[in-house]
């Protein structure tokens, strides 16, 4: 089961570096966009749907298990902190289980309207333009499925006394780099 949590570890790590490629990607297209509008009168055609369609969901979707990983989702604790821990544990089971239902219902559904989308060979056109976009249709069903898993990971592993192979360590403020 060890391996099986280092295996998602390192493809939520994976996935996770992909959407921060996404959103440097994104940050120079837009930048070369405004100096190319407005210096030289000449903007880079289609920049509006690709930041859209392409950076935005790549850097919405699909690291949603790399936060789910690392427990870094928002959560409340102003009761449960002074529940026993068995409780605890089991309300977490259910949380865990909730999310597991509404992920997979949500990497189902999206996985149906993004092969609707290929069929139909979905695209915007965009001045002139016509930017293919049934691709990013995809990246819901990835990253939902994804969560899926590490949910179902994290459920499964609960009922376990054995150690998690997921990487759970979040860095904190003093073990990072002094700002320059």
């Amino acid at each position: 089961m060890y391996a099986i949590g280092r295996a998602l570890a390192r493809i939520t790590n994976v996935v996770s570096i992909l959407g921060g490629l996404a959103i440097a990607l994104m940050m120079f297209h837009i930048t070369f966009d405004v100096i190319g509008r407005y210096v030289f009168n000449s903007p880079i055609p289609g920049t509006i749907t690709i930041v859209s369609y392409y950076y935005m969901s790549i850097a919405a979707f699909v690291p949603l298990a790399f936060a789910e990983q690392k427990d870094a989702h928002i959560s409340v604790e102003v009761i449960t902190e002074r529940m026993p821990a068995w409780m605890r544990n089991n309300l977490e089971r259910l949380s865990l289980l909730c999310s597991m239902t509404v992920f997979g219902f949500l990497a189902v559904r999206t996985f149906g309207e993004a092969q609707r989308k290929y069929e139909m060979g979905a695209s915007v056109v965009q001045g002139s333009a016509d930017i293919t976009i049934w691709v990013t249709y995809y990246m819901l069903p990835v990253g939902s499925g994804l969560m899926f898993l590490v949910v179902l990971y994290k459920l499964i592993n609960s009922f376990l006394p054995q150690e998690s192979g997921l990487d759970t360590e979040r860095a904190k403020a003093d073990e990072l780099p002094p700002a320059d």
